[in-house]
């Protein structure tokens, strides 16, 4: 040992070699609790980044609609007489955003908001021969809508070109109604238009429903379809900081006039299993941390009753309070740090085999591998500091021993 090293440094190590046994079995016990925190964090980590991957390259993070249609019955009524009426909801029919043009420029720049593209969809019958599938039709501009919907990553077939006669279509739809890239359906909307489209591209959205009835064609060919020249449906948004698109939502519809859904308020279900998750893992990582104190109070304690003989020597010696109170400190600090090293390589190299052992049907990953440095960082410092903590109380023991009453034993 160097000579310039402290003397609790010293004393502190000395006390760990003697008693190796116990040292291994503490920093074991600690490792195992780092390891777990550690594979739980960033699995849960890892499922979240795919979540988010599968809802956001799949939908907008915010989409601007315009209002239902609301009857506005006409109250008749003679002198001291109330009338009540009953009036039925209308049916709503597709209705353009009124000044959409103008509400997309001024999205356009707001720096919170990446991409601002026009929808037009409505409902038509894809008829193919004998074979007819009811669809969801939307007209986009490819150029800005597949920033915001990823539509090339999950092309299986074919190109995403989207020409005045071009069609996408999904893949159960394709093998409902038996067509392949190249050749041409007949498509009819409910106004009584109709136009024989080629398909240039067949997708998969991971989703059978979503497959079997979403199409998308050039904005222009769905305006004439749905009899809504130059008008939209809804104008759909991405934003820089996903988490925000809800506040960023409110403040787009009090400035448009218009209603603004955001992903967090559509996917209400998915955070409230994300916040369940997460309570979880809490719950987990604060009876670990536990388990992990108490095992290191436990051995500390036991190391200031098998060492109160010494202890009374380096006080008659005049070590000073101070210095033994370092000492036990240093040992909680050091099982807690040496475990945690040991732990956090155990849980990084638990998760990245999980991650390779677990597999699609297809050999692609389950989930994306999310192993964030500062996770293991945080990890390592929690438990030494945790280490520290649980030695608080043996090292305040040790530190009040009287000397003669420890070497008398």
């Amino acid at each position: 040992m160097n000579r310039w090293t402290p003397f609790e440094w010293i004393t502190a190590l000395r006390f760990l070699r003697e008693g190796r046994m116990q040292t291994i079995f503490i920093v074991v016990a600690v490792a195992i609790g780092v390891a777990v925190i550690v594979f739980m964090s960033a699995m849960l980590s890892s499922l979240q980044a795919n979540f988010l991957k599968r809802v956001l390259t799949s939908q907008p993070h915010i989409q601007l609609i315009p209002p239902n249609e609301v009857a506005r019955p006409l109250r008749q009524a003679s002198a001291g007489q109330v009338v009540a009426p009953v009036v039925q909801r209308p049916v709503q029919r597709i209705r353009s955003i009124d000044q959409w043009q103008k509400i997309k420029a001024l999205l356009g720049e707001w720096p919170e908001i990446t991409n601002v593209s026009p929808t037009m969809a409505g409902s038509a019958l894809a008829i193919r021969g004998d074979a007819s599938r009811s669809i969801n039709l939307a007209g986009i501009d490819p150029e800005v809508y597949f920033k915001i919907v990823r539509i090339p990553d999950y092309i299986v077939a074919g190109r995403t070109r989207l020409l005045s006669d071009d069609i996408l279509v999904g893949t159960e739809l394709a093998k409902d109604l038996g067509v392949t890239v190249g050749e041409k359906i007949n498509v009819s909307a409910a106004t009584g238009a109709s136009r024989v489209l080629t398909i240039t591209g067949i997708f998969d959205l991971g989703n059978k429903g979503a497959n079997q009835r979403t199409t998308f064609v050039a904005l222009r060919t769905a305006q004439a379809l749905l009899n809504l020249v130059g008008g939209v449906t809804t104008i759909d948004l991405t934003v820089g900081d996903i988490y925000a698109a809800e506040s960023v939502a409110q403040a787009v519809q009090a400035a448009t006039g218009v209603e603004a859904d955001s992903w967090i308020k559509t996917n209400a279900q998915f955070f409230t299993a994300v916040n369940a998750q997460q309570m979880s893992n809490t719950l987990i990582r604060v009876f670990v941390g536990l388990s992990v104190a108490f095992g290191i109070a436990s051995v500390l304690v036991v190391s200031v009753i098998q060492r109160s003989k010494d202890i009374g020597i380096l006080r008659a010696m005049g070590t000073s309070r101070g210095q033994i109170l370092r000492v036990f400190l240093l040992q909680g600090g050091l099982l807690g740090f040496l475990g945690s090293v040991v732990g956090a390589a155990a849980g990084g190299f638990a998760l990245v085999f999980w991650h390779g052992y677990l597999r699609q049907p297809d050999g692609s990953e389950l989930f994306p591998l999310v192993l964030e440095p500062s996770l293991f960082f945080e990890a390592v410092l929690l438990a030494a500091l945790t280490g520290v903590a649980a030695a608080a109380a043996p090292a305040i023991r040790a530190a009040k021993l009287d000397p003669v009453v420890a070497i008398r034993g």
